[in-house]
């Protein structure tokens, strides 16, 4: 078995792997169903319309994607994109029960998903930019697909400091990992503290975003600064 190893391609594919047949229970269960609020918090800024042409990378096992292919029809279209075929295969059955969603799914890498450039009108990242092996590279692919004025949000755990650090490292130590131990899943959520580590901070996020080539960058926290939204525009 490959070791979870945050930023490492290939243990984060065989993680997305393991955990897709439970990973929207587990969702549910660890953020007390408040992981549907932030999520449409991202699309509240992403203000999806009729006609638009958007992604979601790293869409997982689609939940995001179905409630955009809602919002832009009619005349529009969503694609999600993700390395793992598991939780793919999850979301095609789920787009499956709603034929008349405008949806597409590909396996593909967040960094080089071989669109064209200025293909989309506007794109998500939920839960999935800290896992890739460059954030920042991340953020540039991002940039190239988007037309210009497109907005993205990116939603993800946040870096918090002080009393949120504490409680956060609290959660992902006596909550998380004992409750996907209950599922035999411990190892696959215990990286989540390490993958912490490396990701960048909020204002770090700005950065990279800017130097990506978008012209505007906010990073909002969210939960008391356990979360975070990074709000773009190309």
């Amino acid at each position: 078995m490959v070791s979870f190893k945050p930023g490492d391609p290939a243990a984060v594919q065989e993680l997305f792997e393991q955990i897709a047949p439970r990973y929207d229970q587990l969702n549910d269960l660890l953020s007390f169903g408040l992981h549907r609020l932030w999520k449409h918090q991202a699309i509240a800024w992403l203000q999806p319309r009729p006609g638009q042409q958007l992604i979601d990378l790293c869409c997982g096992t689609g939940d995001l994607a179905l409630v955009l292919a809602a919002r832009v029809r009619p005349g529009g279209s969503v694609l999600g994109i993700d390395a793992a075929a598991a939780p793919l295969a999850v979301a095609a059955r789920r787009g499956a029960a709603q034929p008349w969603l405008p949806l597409r799914w590909q396996q593909g890498d967040a960094l080089a998903t071989g669109l064209a450039s200025a293909s989309c009108d506007g794109a998500v990242i939920a839960y999935g930019l800290r896992n890739l092996a460059d954030p920042g590279a991340g953020l540039r692919e991002l940039r190239r697909l988007l037309r210009d004025g497109g907005r993205a949000a990116v939603l993800d755990f946040n870096r918090p400091s002080g009393v949120a650090a504490r409680f956060q490292r609290f959660y992902l130590r006596r909550l998380v990992v004992p409750t996907a131990e209950q599922f035999g899943i411990p190892e696959h959520y215990a990286y989540l503290e390490d993958s912490l580590q490396r990701f960048p901070t909020g204002l770090e996020q700005e950065a990279l975003a800017r130097q990506a080539g978008f012209s505007a960058a906010r990073h909002r926290p969210l939960a008391g600064g356990l979360m975070g939204l990074l709000e773009l525009v190309a």
